[in-house]
């Protein structure tokens, strides 16, 4: 449905509806009683006044005599006997027809001949009612369709292009985009996603030379430290062998030079990866209902499952209402570390449930891979290092060493664990600081 058919729908729906209104409205008039018709039933009435099985008549009336009695009614197929007037006063105020009947030249009563114009009013308002209910319904049906054709085709596409540039500017390349072009932003989201890929492909390349640089830096640190530990140690036996004074502050300068430049050397090792603790973390109050759409914004391939309890699941992604001191953008990219890691690793379904404490909300998240070594799991948040079950996997060896530096930046904490010998899993704790 697009843009300019629905609104000459829409257009058409209301000139059928003004058109339809305006044929009921203008079929209401008083035409009035039909003269004949009336001057037939008086006559009849008055020569068969006593014997009311000759009147003849198509009018629904009421006859009364002088005292108000009411001698005989008579409907037809439009109006029944009980909604005929019975005296005078009611026949004045339904503005019925109101005629003397004359017996042998004397009043013998009245007849009351029922409006007929009312009942095509009435039948005219049902009708005009009728029309502005269907067509009301019809335009809201029409309205509701093109709500839901444009929330699909615009809004939920432009909310998902939003949180991909929100990935994209956390530094996280490794969710793609849906390409599909059947939206509005069809060829966008394919463009997106492509700038993505050379993106990723970007980020690997500049990997590989810091990676190339940092091996370079360490061996020729170790070079370098390799005749400055000769010096050093020529120096000290010079040291303790000068005769002179002299001579002995000339290698204890030696001595202090090598040390020198063995610290400098062990800086500018250091400095070469220390890159990654320079990100700004911005921690600001916020409600948990932010936490719950992280996650969900997280778990892109819907592998999260709630826990299970007596028999009862609690609803997935929910946590405990709360307010928290966090960086939207940096717990982010916590979950989207998390998340990741188990795709890549587990590749399972992820349990997921949340509880509080007295100084934090907590997030536990447990798949059912096959884990880590106990040895192997303490070194698992440090900088560059990775368990045994990486080898065939991508990864810099950087994501759990960032989501706990981003976690202590916002007054949290991680904690990870490995399931036990005999039993499979890994399970990851977010400590979240209640404020």
């Amino acid at each position: 449905m697009k843009k300019f058919p629905f609104l000459i729908l829409i257009i058409l729906t209301f000139l059928v509806e003004i058109g339809l209104c305006f044929f009921i409205i203008r079929g209401i008039r008083d035409d009035g009683q039909d003269t004949v018709a009336v001057n037939e039933c008086v006559k009849s009435i008055e020569d068969n006044f006593k014997d009311s099985s000759q009147y003849k008549t198509s009018l629904p009336y009421s006859l009364i005599d002088t005292t108000g009695v009411v001698l005989f009614q008579a409907g037809n197929s439009a109006v029944s006997i009980d909604d005929l007037s019975t005296s005078v006063n009611e026949a004045i105020r339904n503005n019925d027809t109101i005629l003397d009947i004359t017996v042998d030249g004397k009043p013998a009563g009245k007849i009351l001949i029922y409006n007929q114009s009312s009942l095509r009013t009435e039948r005219a308002k049902k009708d005009l009612m009728c029309v502005l209910i269907v067509f009301s319904a019809l335009q809201m049906a029409f309205i509701c369709a093109y709500y839901i054709y444009l929330n699909n085709t615009i809004l939920k596409p432009f909310q998902k292009m939003n949180s991909f540039a929100i990935r994209i500017a956390g530094g996280n390349l490794d969710v793609p985009l849906d390409v599909d072009k059947g939206h509005v932003f069809g060829a966008f989201t394919e463009a997106f996603d492509l700038m993505r890929s050379e993106l990723k492909k970007a980020q690997i390349a500049e990997k590989k030379a810091n990676d190339e640089k940092k091996e370079t830096i360490a061996k020729l640190s170790h070079d370098i430290k390799t005749p400055v530990a000769s010096i050093k140690s020529s120096s000290e036996i010079g040291y303790e062998f000068a005769k002179d004074e002299k001579s002995r502050e000339y290698f204890y300068v030696i001595n202090e030079k090598a040390d020198q430049i063995t610290t400098l050397t062990d800086n500018l090792f250091n400095s070469s990866i220390q890159d990654a603790t320079q990100i700004a973390v911005n921690p600001v109050k916020q409600p948990s209902s932010v936490v719950e759409a992280l996650l969900k914004n997280a778990d892109y391939r819907k592998k999260a499952m709630p826990v299970v309890s007596n028999g009862v699941a609690e609803t997935l992604y929910s946590v405990p209402s709360c307010e928290v001191m966090i960086d939207k953008l940096r717990l982010q990219q916590v979950f989207d570390n998390l998340f990741m890691n188990s795709y890549k690793y587990a590749d399972t379904e992820i349990e997921l449930k949340s509880s509080l404490t007295e100084n934090y909300l907590i997030i536990e998240m447990k798949d059912f891979g096959p884990g880590v070594k106990p040895e192997e799991l303490p070194l698992l948040k440090e900088k560059y290092k990775r368990g045994s079950n990486a080898s065939d996997k991508d990864g810099a060896g950087l994501g759990l060493y960032l989501t706990e530096y981003f976690l202590n930046e916002m007054g949290g904490k991680l904690e990870i664990a490995s399931a036990e010998s005999g039993e499979s899993g890994f399970t990851a704790k977010v400590f979240l600081l209640k404020k």
